[in-house]
């Protein structure tokens, strides 16, 4: 029999001379390339498997590697006297110093190896996921701050059975298949070991209780989905897109968890006036020309009200002033961002003749002193061409 076996070398795919740590690598890889698990119903992955396992388990031991390299397969093959071979005790399922191969296993099939890993403990307290809910407010109650009431759909604990799931009176039981784990354990045995995988409790979904006379109200969940009001208090200078976090208001915890936390979205709507850009607030002015051009006391809107600005004789279109401590209350802080006027000069439409004439005159009585930009603008054109 022996002479029908591949070279254990070749079947790690390593070079005689290969150090412990290369022997190891090698069966790392080829362990999880042939494990059944990976490959159910493949007998020949199954084949394979086995001969990486006898193969390593000779070579990574050194007196058997010693005789192995001396002797072959006779070597090492109890049949041949020498003793201490593959199947006569030296596996048995221990992988010896590759200790963390359970590692390599457990990542592939969510149980241990020889053992296993367990889940959590689902009757511990866990924190509620976290609500949400968005409110529309004026830009100028974004400005100033303001209170409103918002509806949230969220969890909370059912108020009928204080969140035991159990009708009134009575209580949950633990689980009679699981006893309380919440998680069942399989094992199989192999020639090369037990495998053990978990998974979860069928009988009690995972919950390691049994509820004989579930609460009619919450079918025996313990919480509750419903509809209720929030008054939120809405702070001076929040911008639109920005959250508001309303800590514990979320949905209620599990097995007396805290609740989780509210996220109210605010969306601020445009002002027909005022724009923002950061705490300050941009607006346009329109004014007449005969205005700009010989002055004007003219009434501004801000967000705290009408105020008076003299506008100066010969403004000119595009002209913009500031009115300092007329912005937007900052977040959190003390102090305002201010308001930037931007002057728009109206041409008059519609004249009648008398105004036509009148403005001819004018033009008529006008020179260069009057049209200081208009002047620079043409010397620079007769420059340009001559």
């Amino acid at each position: 029999m022996a002479d029908n076996k591949r070279d254990y070398y070749e079947v790690l795919g390593v070079d005689r001379s290969a150090s412990e740590d290369e022997l190891k690598k090698a069966y790392r890889k080829a362990a999880k390339k042939y494990h059944p698990d990976l490959n159910p119903g493949d007998a020949q992955a199954e084949k394979s498997f086995k001969e990486v396992n006898e193969a390593y388990e000779v070579l990574s031991d050194k007196e058997k590697r010693s005789r192995y390299d001396q002797f072959g397969h006779a070597g090492v093959d109890p049949n041949f006297g020498a003793g201490g071979g593959y199947g006569g005790g030296g596996f048995n399922g221990d992988f010896g110093d590759f200790g963390d191969l359970g590692d390599i296993f457990g990542s592939f099939f969510g149980g241990g190896f020889g053992g296993g890993s367990r889940r959590s403990n689902p009757n511990a307290p866990r924190r509620g996921n976290d609500a949400s809910a968005a409110v529309n407010i004026s830009f100028e109650e974004a400005a100033k701050g303001c209170t409103k009431t918002v509806k949230v759909t969220k969890i909370d604990t059912c108020d009928e059975c204080g969140g035991s799931g159990a009708q009134k009176g009575t209580t949950s039981k633990t689980c009679p298949v699981c006893h309380g784990s919440g998680q069942v354990t399989s094992a199989q045995r192999t020639p090369f070991g037990v495998f053990q995988t978990q998974t979860v409790c069928n009988h009690c979904h995972g919950s390691g209780k049994v509820i004989e006379n579930p609460c009619s109200r919450c079918n025996g969940k313990g919480r509750i989905r419903h509809t209720v009001e929030e008054k939120v208090e809405i702070p001076a200078g929040i911008d639109d897109g920005q959250v508001i976090n309303l800590r514990g208001k979320g949905d209620s915890g599990v097995n007396g968890g805290p609740s989780g936390d509210l996220r109210i979205n605010v969306n601020v709507r445009p002002h027909p006036i005022f724009q923002r850009s950061g705490y300050d607030v941009f607006c346009e002015i329109p004014i007449t020309f005969t205005e700009a051009a010989l002055g004007a006391d003219i009434t501004v809107p801000t967000l705290d009200g009408k105020v008076k600005f003299t506008i100066h004789e010969g403004t000119q279109p595009g002209d913009e002033f500031k009115l300092k401590g007329k912005g937007i209350q900052r977040l959190n802080y003390s102090g305002k961002g201010d308001q930037y006027v931007k002057i728009v000069v109206e041409i008059p439409k519609n004249l009648s003749r008398e105004q036509k004439e009148i403005l001819k005159n004018f033009q008529n009585t006008s020179s260069d002193k009057n049209y200081k930009t208009q002047k620079s603008f043409m010397d620079k054109i007769k420059d340009f061409f001559d």
